[in-house]
């Protein structure tokens, strides 16, 4: 059997400790801000991409990593004899998953698994770990994929969004929409849904309402969430604990662990987002 090393990008946002506890390689996308690249993670962190927003009043431009950036992480590990299994980005939302592909293409056939998670952040940093659970059991690359593509139409993604001004510099909702938003206190919470962002719900009033709501939704499909692990991912916000909290005690989940959304992911979901992310049984 050969030797697996499980890949993907930064926009997994897996916490530091586990991607190190499971050395699993991340390739950066980058942030671009007056035309200088950074990798996400690498050269900057979110904390520093939002102190860059409000010195600059713009958001940055988000860039995919090249092919020759892909091949230049894979082959390494190719040379010294490892199967590679890389779960990428929904190719919905960028080219980089396309670009790994053709990293791919340039290296010896059959050593290599691309799988589209259809998600973005932790959902995708769920499928990696069960990746890595597979690859711990002996599974090689192909039957690692089949399990890992099998679980993507499962994962649950939904997440809160505490302002609509990224958004809306982003160009993803009108002035109108953004001004409405923030006169009526309107939190709207947006679901990953093959491949592709939707808005699921609307909260109006306070942040604890609507926090209280994302959590309502989720409880109410208690019984079918995988016990294996549920992620409070969150782009700087201090509710995270709490969703840990009630989940803890209202769910059968053996972990339930918080991460922090890198900077391509908070780029367009501004800072205090927060969601809650699992697979489905």
């Amino acid at each position: 059997m050969g030797k697996v090393k499980v890949f993907t990008d930064s926009t997994c946002d897996l916490p530091p400790d586990l991607v190190a506890q499971h050395q699993i390689g991340i390739i950066p996308i980058y942030v671009i801000f007056d035309e200088v690249s950074y990798g996400d993670g690498i050269d900057m962190t979110t904390p520093e991409l939002y102190k860059k927003v409000e010195e600059s009043g713009n958001l940055p431009k988000t860039a995919a990593p090249s092919p020759g950036d892909y091949l230049a992480a894979f082959k390494p590990f190719i040379d010294e004899g490892y199967d590679i299994i890389h779960i990428g980005l929904s190719s919905k939302l960028s080219v980089a998953l396309n670009n790994a592909r053709l990293a791919a293409q340039e290296l010896p056939e059959g050593r290599i698994e691309i799988v589209d998670s259809y998600n973005l952040s932790t959902g995708t940093g769920l499928l990696v770990l069960r990746a890595v659970d597979f690859a711990a059991e002996g599974l090689d690359i192909h039957a690692i994929a089949e399990k890992v593509r099998a679980l993507v139409p499962k994962v649950e993604t939904e997440f809160i969004v505490d302002t609509l001004d990224y958004l809306h510099k982003g160009g993803r909702c009108s002035g109108v929409t953004r001004l409405v938003g923030s006169m009526l206190k309107i939190r709207p919470s947006i679901k990953v849904v093959d491949g592709g962002m939707i808005p699921a719900q609307k909260f109006r009033g306070t942040r604890a309402k609507a926090l209280q709501g994302l959590l309502d939704t989720v409880l109410a499909n208690k019984d079918n969430i995988s016990p294996e692990r549920v992620f409070v991912t969150h782009s700087i916000s201090d509710d995270a604990a709490f969703l840990q909290a009630e989940l803890q005690k209202h769910t059968d989940a053996r972990e339930i662990l918080i991460s922090q959304a890198g900077c391509v992911i908070s780029s367009h979901c501004g800072p205090n987002t927060i969601g809650i992310l699992y697979i489905k049984k």
